[in-house]
């Protein structure tokens, strides 16, 4: 681990009193819902054998909106028929993946700036995570 490395700050989960402006920090007021149902959608067109549904969880680094992931303890294997790519991630990877993928679709059907921000902020994140090859590799 080099020493940049060390000082990166991991995702930290939004407190349940922050939950509430969590979607539309990363994705607007105005498209917080379409935000919110697209990763839903991507997460079930991914994993559509492993995600039913069910809880998520909100991260943030530094006070910043990340991504949603599954509120889940166990893998996910995820399958992109655009791209060909098939593995298994944990449910913060999954999450990651899906968040990803909306922020992609949403930026190409809506101008603001907003979900171009966030997909770099997150995109960057991905490169730090311990499953990037992964990550990568599903959005590529």
């Amino acid at each position: 681990m080099t020493d940049a490395a060390s000082t990166l700050k991991p995702a930290t989960l939004v407190p349940e009193a922050r939950r509430m402006a969590f979607l539309p920090a990363l994705f607007s007021p105005a498209l917080m819902l379409i935000g919110e149902r697209a990763v839903y959608q991507f997460m079930s067109w991914l994993a559509p054998d492993d995600y039913t549904g069910g809880l998520w969880h909100f991260h943030e680094r530094d006070g910043r909106p990340l991504f949603l992931s599954p509120a889940a303890d166990k893998r996910f294997r995820i399958f992109c028929e655009t791209n060909g790519y098939m593995g298994e991630v944990s449910a913060e990877a999954a999450g990651v993946i899906a968040t990803l993928f909306a922020l992609s679709h949403l930026s190409f059907r809506h101008e603001a700036d907003q979900l171009s921000e966030a997909y770099m902020r997150l995109y960057e994140f991905a490169g730090e995570h311990p499953e990037v090859g992964e990550i990568f590799k599903a959005i590529d």
